[in-house]
């Protein structure tokens, strides 16, 4: 076991990372046009439908009395129509969706740092010692295409004082698993250490499966 750090090949492969990012920006702009849409338009929404004519100029308000001034006349600040404050609330959601679907992508990363484990997911990062932890395999359910659902295998561990919990995926950027040298490294720091009696033994199982599938990986 070395204190090397190994950067793992998580996450999705080039291709899906520009469509995700496509598809994050696009819903970040279109969002981003409604929420400014009451700064920038409720005057000009307001002439279209109907709801408001301000008067060009105080000399077409004279007669009226100070408290009856349009805003833009009478010193106040114009509020937007409460129809377009709506539409503006509307987009925030897109915004958020889209933020979180750009981090997503250029933030997830996983790593090892000696038996460190660390998975840095769109908002915040975990980190557990897989020497301690208690380690067991997974699987999460990716949808590709309209129908099709593919479980992929992961390394789920668990901080046994804090609660803390890292999933790591085996399954590589377009790869049907992770590269061998990177699943040895997991099993390593698994096994680095631990007892391989009790409570213990079942991560020895576990890191031995991993070195298995490094041993194979064309998978026949």
């Amino acid at each position: 076991m070395t204190n090397e750090k190994v950067r793992l090949s998580v996450g999705a492969a080039p291709a899906q990372r520009a469509v995700a990012a496509a598809v994050g920006v696009l819903f970040t702009a279109v969002g981003a046009v409604f929420v400014l849409l009451p700064v920038f338009a409720d005057r000009l929404l307001a002439r279209i439908t109907g709801t408001g004519d301000p008067f060009p100029s105080y000399d077409d308000a004279r007669d009226l009395p100070p408290g009856m001034l349009p805003p833009e006349l009478g010193g106040g600040s114009a509020t937007p129509p409460s129809g377009l404050r709506f539409v503006g609330l509307c987009g925030l959601p897109f915004v958020l969706l889209g933020l979180y679907l750009l981090l997503r992508v250029l933030r997830t990363a996983a790593w090892l740092d000696g038996t460190r484990a660390s998975v840095r997911g769109a908002l915040g990062t975990r980190t557990v010692d897989l020497a301690t932890a208690e380690v067991r395999g997974g699987a999460v359910a990716h949808r590709v295409g309209d129908d099709a659902v593919v479980r992929v295998p992961t390394v789920v561990a668990r901080d046994r004082d804090t609660g803390r919990q890292v999933t790591i995926p085996l399954q590589g950027m377009g790869l049907d698993t992770l590269p061998p040298y990177e699943l040895r490294a997991l099993a390593d720091a698994i096994t680095a250490g631990r007892p391989d009696h009790g409570r213990d033994a079942d991560a020895h199982v576990l890191a031995g499966q991993l070195r298995t599938m490094a041993g194979n990986p064309l998978g026949r």
